[in-house]
């Protein structure tokens, strides 16, 4: 295996730098490490840009990446859809790391400090999706996320999809989506570029 290989991950024509990159290890020592575990590559990911290939947003889609952490699925809309993407975390120590993949992958992104019960409806009105992906990791998340995505399906956000391996959190906010929100839940699986599965909540019209 060359260098290269044992640096990067490719995947759905993105290129990610691997923990032990140079470029990762002088990010965290001058980030500091994050506070809510945006500090890593998330394998959930693979489902993001899996369902997005196969069920495409439109071209130039504004989309909000909640939880952004390193920013993958934003960026890999931004690649792919030509969409403009505006990465959101509380913790603004993962931004470099986002920003970092952003430019590694020639795309931009906007970056946003914020927490999601404060991100309002008027806020939400100006994107066409929502995205998320491994966010739901805890109970009080569970709250300000369902919450979230009925402010921004009460905006006009075309579609709100949010992805997890199937952690109880997530599941409870995706069984209530459905009862309350006519949202669809469902798992989701793929084996390239390496074998993931997980569940999607995913409410819209698009």
């Amino acid at each position: 295996m060359s260098e290269s290989q044992t640096l990067n991950r490719r995947m759905f024509g993105l290129v990610v730098r691997k923990n032990a990159h140079p470029d990762m290890r002088k990010l965290r020592r001058e980030a500091g490490d994050a506070s809510l575990h945006g500090n890593k590559f998330w394998k959930s990911s693979y489902l993001t840009m899996d369902y997005l290939k196969k069920h495409p947003l439109k071209k130039g889609a504004r989309v909000l990446d909640l939880g952004c952490g390193w920013g993958l699925g934003g960026i890999f809309c931004a690649k792919q859809f030509d969409a403009r993407v505006t990465s959101l975390d509380a913790d603004p120590s993962v931004f470099p790391f986002a920003e970092y993949h952003a430019a590694l992958n020639g795309v931009e992104i906007k970056t946003w400090r914020c927490r999601y019960e404060k991100v309002t409806a008027t806020a939400l009105g100006e994107f066409d999706a929502v995205i998320g992906t491994d966010i739901c990791f805890w109970d009080q998340l569970e709250a300000p996320l369902y919450n979230l995505t009925r402010r921004a399906l009460r905006a006009g956000v075309g579609r709100v999809m949010l992805v997890d391996p199937g952690r109880s959190p997530f599941r409870r906010l995706g069984e209530r989506a459905v009862e309350k929100l006519d949202a669809q839940y469902f798992e989701w699986q793929t084996l390239r570029p390496m074998k993931a599965s997980g569940c999607i909540m995913l409410a819209g019209d698009e």
